[in-house]
């Protein structure tokens, strides 16, 4: 009996140590936490998308309470929520332009020539590993959506072409498919970018169309047409100088005789020059 009572007093004098041990290590280890950073990431999209150059929302809220970022920042969340964070942190809104995911390939199966039948995994990756996955194209979308599946936000979607077709208003900038395409057809940019390439390939005149027939030529009527060091070209392809972007404007995609370069409107739409080749086929062209 005396053994247990003895074990007892020890068990609780223990007990009662760590506990004071506890105390006292909460309150020499105590660091203080702003509890507005709670109350500003409810008020963030809780994306943690990345977006906005942190690791998430709740790092990017801790930034703006140190008053180190502006709320304009996140541009997954609606400007009237940043507003509210703006005023309830006593700041200016700033600016920041939403960026979105542009894809540099317009080669869809009914336009894209397939050299070669892939089979096995339905993924990009697992394709390009096998000869390139079959695509005439070396650089071309291979069309098995590991973007689509990727993207958390669902502002990705393969059309009946097989091609990814991204949603201004849903794409987060998250940067998702962009790792994840194997052929790094995927770049961030502002929405303002509006004057787009969609093509990657290499080859030049003919070469480039015996592959695909919306790939862009080399044929130099874009860089002559535009303001003069808009466009220009390079290793067979056209490549923009956004650093001069508000010299952009329609003027560059009207002769482009296979509509490799686009104008890309708000609404999502992508406008051909008037001098594209119409694109009338709907099904997959047969393999060759």
């Amino acid at each position: 009996m005396a053994t247990i009572l003895i074990a007892v007093v020890f068990m609780a004098s223990l007990g009662l140590m760590l506990a004071l041990m506890l105390v006292v290590a909460n309150r020499w280890f105590y660091v203080y936490e702003d509890p507005r950073i709670d109350q500003i990431e409810d008020l963030l999209p809780k994306a943690n998308c990345g977006a906005c150059g942190s690791a998430g929302c709740r790092p990017f809220a801790e930034q703006l309470v140190r008053g180190e970022v502006e709320p304009a920042r996140c541009t997954a969340n609606s400007k009237s929520m940043n507003r509210v964070i703006a005023d309830f942190l006593g700041v200016d809104l700033g600016a920041g332009e939403k960026r979105v995911a542009r894809l540099a390939c317009a080669g869809g199966g009914n336009v894209a020539y397939v050299r070669a039948t892939y089979r096995g995994l339905d993924s990009c990756r697992a394709a390009a590993l096998v000869a390139g996955g079959g695509r005439g194209c070396a650089w071309g979308c291979l069309g098995f959506g590991d973007c689509e599946q990727v993207c958390d936000f669902q502002a990705i979607v393969m059309n009946a072409q097989g091609l990814p077709q991204v949603t201004e208003d849903k794409c987060t900038a998250c940067g998702d498919c962009v790792t994840f395409c194997p052929k790094d057809l995927f770049s961030l940019h502002p929405a303002s970018h509006r004057l787009w390439v969609a093509c990657k390939n290499l080859e030049f005149g003919d070469q480039a169309e015996d592959h695909c027939e919306v790939a862009c030529t080399a044929c130099g009527r874009c860089v002559q047409d535009s303001p003069e060091g808009l466009i220009h070209l390079e290793d067979n392809l056209a490549i923009i100088d956004y650093g001069k972007n508000a010299l952009a404007s329609k003027v560059a995609i009207e002769r482009c005789p296979t509509g490799a370069i686009l104008w890309l409107e708000a609404d999502g739409r992508a406008v051909k020059g008037r001098d594209a080749r119409k694109v009338v086929r709907k099904g997959a062209l047969p393999p060759v």
